[in-house]
């Protein structure tokens, strides 16, 4: 999942009068933390931030679900997808690649007349596509292995938003590689915010009181 579009008001509304603005894209908070503007002032884009965002994910299944949400935020703000990812789960079977694989037609039409989600057909049919493409990868040593065989060897270490990239030869390579085995809705730009939301990059500003956190990179 890609950290969300700062051009979103519901992300940029002006913030508290008590809080600071001490670097470019910085906000130190009422708790004394340093996080970016999109992360600053919406209650649930902060529990996300502070608690998941840049956090690995190593299971199938988890990782399937970050594929899939990536997937349906193409074109939409990640607020609202957040906020819609109960919905998806429930109308998604918990994201078991095993359960989607499975969706008929009947299950198509079910998920087009579900408001809770984003109700797109070539999207949710490139979801039933993704889970079978999942499970054909148990094969080869599966998905988790193929996503974190793109981990580059240095992270990006942006001082401001200007300076986060939005796509890199390690996303490219990866929606590459996921496209050959039958994946859609894979791009570059979808991979690499895949990539930072799963911690194989950490693009947590310098100065945030995230930047570090996830085991994977030094701060």
């Amino acid at each position: 999942m890609n950290a969300p579009d700062p051009a979103d008001p519901e992300q940029t509304r002006e913030h508290d009068a008590d809080r600071t603005e001490e670097v470019p894209g910085l906000v130190r908070g009422e708790d004394g933390l340093a996080r970016p503007v999109w992360a600053s002032t919406d209650a649930l884009l902060r529990e996300y931030y502070d608690t998941e965002w840049g956090m690995p994910v190593r299971d199938e299944q988890g990782l399937f679900e970050r594929i899939s949400l990536e997937a349906f935020q193409a074109g939409l703000s990640w607020s609202t997808i957040l906020r819609k990812r109960p919905a998806f789960r429930t109308a998604f079977a918990g994201f078991d690649p095993e359960a989607v694989a499975r969706f008929d037609e009947r299950d198509v039409e079910r998920l087009l007349a579900d408001a809770g989600i984003v109700r797109n057909r070539a999207k949710i049919l490139a979801t039933i596509t993704n889970a079978n493409a999942t499970l054909r990868l148990r094969e080869k040593g599966g998905l988790v292995d193929l996503v974190w065989s793109f981990q580059p060897e240095e992270t990006p270490r942006p001082r401001t938003p200007a300076e986060v990239p939005t796509r890199s030869a390690e996303s490219i390579a990866l929606s590459k590689a996921l496209r050959t085995e039958g994946f859609a809705f894979v791009g570059p730009t979808t991979m690499f915010a895949l990539m930072e939301a799963i911690g194989i990059v950490d693009t947590h500003l310098l100065g945030a009181h995230r930047r570090g956190t996830s085991g994977v990179w030094p701060a």
